[in-house]
């Protein structure tokens, strides 16, 4: 195969200068967010796949590649890439993922890494060599680094509670239909697979601690005419203990009439307590006995791990897709041999579908508690 490959540390390819050759395998939505952020990052997205050889020429023009392919191992072989997105329905993402570390290609792949544990923890051991990242890309909105940083210089005191959750609406009704829907290429969990796993991560990525033991129960709203396979969660909820002690509450729900993206998380401590809302990015809620105030995302007050994220200057608004390019500008570096603070990687990919495991176990026996592998 003809892949492009560059080592992590970029020795012996002029990786530090040399324009990096991107991949995108899927030219719907998620497909396009990755080829604007990749060419933002200052790479050429010289490739896209589809299932024929007319479906790749419109795959490429969706996103803005160079050249179609009708399949990844066709793209693996001619187009000489340095890294992969994987941009496909759920069951795909694990053998496109292991087929591009095998032909020494860095791997950007959508959550979840993997519909099984044993299946995403085959793509660790895998990418050793590689650098391989899964987009929590919540994690790259500057007030979330500012949360991290003031978290882990303890103005919180003692953290005691989490509450929080990740509410939307475009299942709400009955007759919504999406590919997700279906488990057989959305796997057994949609609503907590889906996002979820984007409030997991970030609760574990600020506070540094680990949800060890949870009880949740899953419900289904709808019941869809026709569906073949088993109906996926339309909601969830989810009691948890932590490492160090912590209680936590989370609803996730993909019925919520109104909600758009709310991915909401409120930590509660003896000194301090903090509030973010993803849908209300810009800002930060810090809580104290004598009064709260309300952080705003202005570079000159903010810590260096989070100004590091600002894009625009204070009162110009940033978002989603500043996240985006934020995530996929670190993955290239540390491509190019840096090391990037806070890059979500692989192992990250596995941890979040060890813990959607634990969510679906606990509530298959009524809510029994289910410890939750490290």
């Amino acid at each position: 195969m003809s892949v492009t490959h560059l080592t992590a540390s970029g020795r012996g390819l002029g990786a530090e200068s040399r324009t990096l050759r991107v991949g995108v395998v899927g030219a719907g939505f998620m497909g396009r967010v990755h080829a604007e952020a990749a060419r933002r990052a200052g790479a050429t997205v010289v490739a896209a796949t589809a299932s024929s050889p007319v479906r790749a020429d419109a795959a490429a023009a969706a996103i803005g590649a160079q050249r179609g392919y009708p399949g990844v191992g066709e793209l693996l072989d001619a187009a000489e890439i340095d890294v992969l997105h994987i941009c496909t329905p759920n069951v795909t993402h694990a053998p496109l993922a292991a087929a591009a570390l095998a032909a020494g290609a860095h791997v950007v792949c959508e959550k979840p890494l993997a519909t099984g544990v044993t299946e995403a923890g085959g793509l660790v051991s895998a990418a050793t060599d590689r650098i391989a990242t899964v987009p929590f890309v919540y994690r790259f909105h500057p007030m979330v680094r500012e949360l991290r940083a003031r978290l882990t210089a303890g103005e919180a005191g003692t953290l005691t509670t989490v509450t929080g959750g990740y509410l939307q609406d475009w299942l709400s009704r009955a007759t919504d239909e999406n590919w997700r829907i279906d488990s057989g290429q959305g796997g057994a969990s949609r609503a907590f697979g889906d996002i979820g796993s984007h409030w997991s991560d970030l609760f574990e990525f600020v506070t540094g601690d680990r949800i060890a033991r949870l009880s949740a129960r899953t419900a289904v709203v709808h019941g869809r005419d026709g569906q073949r396979t088993p109906p996926t969660e339309d909601l969830a909820a989810v009691l948890f203990a932590t490492t160090r002690g912590l209680l936590g509450t989370l609803v996730v729900s993909q019925v919520a009439a109104g909600r758009k993206n709310r991915l909401h998380l409120e930590l509660s401590g003896t000194d301090a307590s903090f509030a973010f809302d993803q849908e209300d990015p810009e800002r930060l809620w810090v809580g104290r006995r004598e009064g709260g105030q309300v952080l705003l995302r202005d570079p000159d007050t903010l810590h260096p791990s989070a100004a590091r994220y600002v894009r625009v200057p204070a009162g110009h608004a940033q978002g989603y897709q500043d996240c985006f390019d934020a995530f996929v500008a670190d993955t290239y570096a540390a491509v190019r041999g840096e090391s990037p603070d806070g890059l979500p990687t692989f192992a990250d990919g596995l941890r979040a579908v060890r813990v959607t495991d634990a969510v679906l176990t606990s509530s298959a026996a009524d809510g029994a508690w289910v410890e939750v592998a490290p």
